[in-house]
């Protein structure tokens, strides 16, 4: 793809819109540069580009920029019903996410991992995995550094490990991962795809231009699967704690038994996995089958499985306060996330819930929230939606923030209880992510 004198709208100056315009720039791309924040508030991002905004175009956040660019690089936060989006495609104009241009100049095998849930811990393990194994990796995408900011160093890496979410798989055309990944797929994400349908198509499309040679890793415990697999073009593992596959992996005891795809018979011992979980032993087989296709010996999987601790805010162990545990998951942003939260634990739950609602499906929840959970403490813009369709459930208390969450759970629980951060929303109420929601709730906890 020859970039050179191409014109290019990047919509949104986050971290990865900010990276695109570097990108293209340096290949010689006339930028023109779009964000729905006023110029006013993107002061401290304009002067981080230097000398950079001299090569650069700012334009109104309107579908008039159109009549003068080729692409459109959109930002991941920036939905299909974007009225630029809406207008270019209704033009016809190239609409390409920025895991796409970044895939057709990369040298690496790309390793993309997708899913509601589990993707940052498989890719960060996965990862982990390769280098323990002497393999040279980047690591990134949707977890932190952008895909296409790696383009611009010396790209020597054995292979590229990248998280990819639906918002960037919306967008794609050529992208094919060497191996790719699908972890699971439940409700989410439909205030920004429009139906399930939707949010589940564009996950699907990490398999599209798969070949023979590559390989496709599947939840056998997920009836989608199987459909999907039918059509596959690569190889096919898939993982499963609930029943035995002839390829791929599965839980037997205390041990994990993978059929390779040469059909070989290997085993792994369960208790080599630290973190907590059913859904992190389904994360850990994912990560094995890509590890031992590309070529990592087993002793070096087991070590590297043994001392990764997990990642932060993903239900991360805060700190024991008079026998009361404080678990943070405010990277669980979805109903199924609150689920997999929900069920590593055996000990009564005090349940923090709440945040910007993405439309979730919380009468799933009533189940285990009936059968786990001691109590549910709601806060924030989701809390009257939450407390409508499961707060008769259990007993419910409703507060604004989740500061004052923490503080009525610590009020509210006795020795032995588990106070559990899996808000089931995103941040953007209160927070500006995950990240800072989970620093403010272990903030809270050690002031306690």
């Amino acid at each position: 793809m020859n970039l050179k004198g191409m014109r290019v709208l990047v919509i949104g100056l986050g971290k990865t819109g900010i990276d695109s315009v570097r990108f293209l720039v340096s290949q010689g791309a006339k930028v023109t540069a779009t964000d729905a924040k006023p110029l006013s508030e993107l002061k401290d991002v304009i002067n981080g580009l230097g000398t950079l905004t001299e090569k650069l175009e700012f334009s109104a956040y309107d579908a008039d920029v159109l009549s003068r660019v080729d692409m459109v690089v959109p930002s991941p936060g920036v939905p299909p019903g974007n009225v630029i989006l809406a207008e270019a495609e209704k033009r016809k104009i190239l609409v390409v996410s920025e895991i796409e241009l970044a895939y057709r100049f990369l040298k690496a095998p790309l390793i993309a991992i997708t899913g509601t849930n589990g993707k940052t811990t498989t890719t960060t393990l996965t990862g982990h995995i390769l280098a323990r194994a002497g393999k040279k990796v980047f690591v990134g995408g949707n977890i932190g550094n952008p895909l296409i900011g790696y383009l611009t160093g010396r790209q020597d890496d054995d292979y590229a490990v990248v998280e990819v979410s639906s918002f960037q798989l919306q967008w794609v055309q050529s992208f094919h991962p060497f191996i790719a990944i699908l972890l699971n797929t439940t409700c989410d994400h439909v205030d920004y795809h429009g139906s399930f349908e939707a949010y589940r198509a564009a996950k699907e499309k990490i398999f599209e231009k798969q070949k023979a040679k590559d390989l496709a890793v599947l939840n056998a415990d997920e009836e989608r699967s199987l459909l999907i697999a039918r059509n596959m073009k690569a190889k096919v593992q898939f993982f499963s704690t609930k029943t035995e596959v002839t390829s791929g992996m599965f839980l037997k005891g205390e041990k994990l038994v993978h059929i390779t795809v040469s059909g070989e018979r290997e085993e792994y011992p369960i208790g080599m996995i630290k973190i907590p979980g059913m859904h992190n032993v389904e994360n850990v087989m994912a990560s094995i089958m890509t590890a031992r296709y590309c070529g990592c010996p087993a002793d070096a999987i087991i070590a590297a499985i043994s001392d990764f601790k997990g990642i932060a805010h993903r239900i991360e162990f805060t700190e024991e306060k008079n026998g009361v545990a404080f678990y943070d998951d405010s990277k669980g942003t979805n109903v199924g996330a609150v689920a997999r939260a929900l069920e590593t634990f055996s000990r009564p739950v005090i349940l923090l819930m709440g945040g910007r609602d993405k439309e979730g499906d919380f009468e799933s929840l009533s189940p285990l929230v009936k059968s786990r959970v001691k109590e549910l403490v709601l806060f924030g813009e989701a809390r009257d939606r939450i407390d409508e369709l499961i707060g008769g459930v259990i007993g419910t208390s409703k507060v604004k923030t989740m500061r004052e969450a923490v503080r009525l759970a610590y009020e509210h629980s006795s020795p032995g209880d588990v106070v559990l951060l899996s808000p089931g929303c995103a941040s953007f109420d209160e927070f500006s992510n995950y990240k800072e929601r989970g620093k403010v709730f272990k903030d809270v906890v050690k002031s306690l």
